[in-house]
């Protein structure tokens, strides 16, 4: 997947991100349906990953827009796609796991960052019974 050329996208801080916010930046989720449900940062736009190519004109190519999902992986790819397509992409460094580990606002109110994944929660779960 990476070439070499430039394949770490930009990454900003919890604090920077919330300037950015601050400033009209656009703040996009990445994650599943589930995890959007369970939990989300306030003032964020839904658009699951396997859905970016499809929606991407959802996203206003004059604005800086912030991606993110659980930790890095799938707004890594989010980030690098969108960088690729002309605008102006960062990732949440340690995305929504972060913002919930400094106590940071999610919606709704009551919201938890969720496990990515069915498979991740019943193998997780799995391992800690052995």
């Amino acid at each position: 997947m990476a070439d070499g050329t430039d394949a770490t996208p930009k990454e900003v801080s919890r604090a920077e991100a919330r300037e950015m916010i601050g400033a009209g930046a656009q703040l996009v989720d990445v994650r599943a349906d589930h995890e959007w449900e369970a939990g989300h940062l306030p003032g964020a736009t839904h658009i699951a990953l396997p859905e970016l190519a499809a929606r991407a004109g959802e996203i206003d190519k004059d604005r800086p827009v912030i991606l993110y999902c659980r930790g890095d992986n799938r707004s890594d790819m989010a980030t690098t796609a969108l960088a690729e397509a002309g605008y102006d992409a960062v990732k949440l460094s340690e995305g929504a796991t972060g913002w919930e580990e400094e106590g940071l606002e999610l919606e709704p109110e009551g919201g938890y960052v969720a496990e990515s994944g069915e498979a991740a929660a019943v193998l997780e779960a799995r391992k800690r019974a052995s």
